[in-house]
């Protein structure tokens, strides 16, 4: 099978948008059946999907700081939402 060499489809901003909004809500209403709590269900979640995003992003041969949004984009947005549930769950005094 041969690669092709050409230069992937950019997608509309509103659209990859609509995708993270959509893939974020998922993961909100799969967090909240988790049997280890909200917070660490969706502070999991929020980082397999950060791994899921590079892993598309490099299949798909994306730049990074491209004036569009891509999957690189959306894993910054998933890792600063990790990072807000990771501070906000972790117990006081640590």
């Amino acid at each position: 099978m041969l690669i092709s060499t050409d230069k992937p489809a950019e997608l509309p901003a509103a659209r990859v948008l609509l995708r993270f909004l959509l893939r974020l809500a998922i993961l909100i209403l799969f967090a909240t059946f988790g049997s280890v709590g909200f917070g660490r269900s969706l502070a999991a979640l929020l980082w397999m999907t950060t791994i899921l995003c590079a892993a598309l992003a490099l299949l798909r041969r994306e730049r990074v700081f491209v004036a569009n949004l891509n999957h690189w984009d959306e894993m910054i947005g998933y890792t600063a939402f990790y990072c807000a549930v990771a501070a906000l769950i972790q117990p006081p005094g640590n």
